[in-house]
């Protein structure tokens, strides 16, 4: 049973999905997946370019140069839920369905 903090933190979550119009449990569990997602992509690339950083080497990265944006740090901070929706629907999917350049991956197929 989840209590305390973390229960506070999930009603949280729960309350803004069902003020924002999503009532059904598998839809937000599924957008819930997505913004872990892409949360967990930026930590990755962070990590990645810390490493690069400190052995002198040149790190490309998964994430557009023009569009710093698309990263969790950025992105949590935009404000706007018309805003996030419009990078969500534009941007951020397609960008994710093309991580491998192929067109193959789980979310590629999903999304």
């Amino acid at each position: 049973m989840i209590t305390g903090e973390l229960k506070s933190k999930v009603d949280k979550i729960w309350e803004s999905f069902w003020t924002g119009g999503i009532t059904n449990p598998l839809d937000v569990i599924e957008q819930f997946t997505y913004l872990m997602f892409i949360k967990q992509l930026d930590e990755v690339e962070t990590k990645n370019e810390a490493d690069a950083e400190l052995f002198g080497m040149d790190y490309e990265g998964l994430f557009p140069k023009d569009k710093p944006y698309l990263r969790w740090h950025h992105f949590k901070d935009i404000g706007s839920a018309d805003k996030m929706y419009q990078i969500m629907n534009d941007e951020l999917f397609p960008f994710i369905k093309n991580l491998k350049g192929d067109g193959e991956s789980s979310y590629a197929r999903f999304m």
